[in-house]
């Protein structure tokens, strides 16, 4: 029995219409799903929620450690709470102290009510009744001998890479007997250990001394 070429073409014309229903019924299925993933809102778990400025966790009476290239402790700063924050990773600090430490040279202390550091812990910022303290300095073979010195301001800031230490707000500077102060602030160099006064300076400077505190 021959088969004629349009009994076939009939044929797949009647299978194909057979199909139709199916296909329309998986194109408006596959449609629907498409749409109903792309209208439903993601779980709580997976929406990127915006990171708030609020502490992650909170130490007590703990120390952050800076060290040189040989290892060696070049800043120490202590606090009686150390607050964390993990939106910028910067840190409150409640009654920062920190101590400067420079080869063959007493060490610097600065305190103050509350302090600040960023989150690439490079600068710290040092609020209220602040000073900054270096004690006597008998004589050496580099230097001569030197009395103590205290600054205190409102603000100082603390360029930990840089070591400098400086403020824009009025400072008193001590300097054994000699009392000095500045109404636009100073800069102070911790390599060196001392102190620029800027804008207008007024006070009285004592025969140098070493002076004790």
């Amino acid at each position: 029995m021959q088969v004629s070429m349009a009994q076939v073409k009939l044929g797949t014309v009647r299978a194909i219409l057979r199909l139709m229903p199916l296909l329309l019924m998986g194109s408006l299925t596959l449609l629907t799903f498409w749409l109903v993933q792309k209208n439903t809102p993601l779980p709580a778990d997976k929406v990127e929620r915006p990171r708030l400025h609020e502490p992650d966790y909170t130490l007590k009476n703990a120390a952050l450690s800076y060290l040189n290239e040989q290892g060696q402790t070049k800043y120490r700063i202590l606090g009686k709470e150390l607050i964390h924050y993990d939106d910028d990773a910067s840190i409150d600090i409640v009654q920062p102290r920190m101590r400067s430490f420079q080869p063959d040279k007493a060490p610097i202390t600065v305190r103050a009510r509350r302090g600040h550091i960023d989150g690439d812990l490079s600068i710290l910022d040092l609020y209220d009744n602040v000073e900054i303290y270096r004690p006597p300095q008998n004589a050496s073979q580099t230097q001569k001998a030197s009395p103590y010195m205290l600054a205190k301001s409102s603000y100082f800031q603390v360029l930990i890479n840089d070591d400098i230490i400086k403020t824009n707000k009025p400072v008193e500077l001590e300097q054994g007997l000699s009392v000095m102060q500045s109404n636009a602030g100073g800069v102070f160099d911790n390599v060196q250990q001392s102190m620029q006064l800027l804008g207008t300076v007024k006070g009285r400077i004592e025969p140098a001394q070493q002076g004790t505190r």
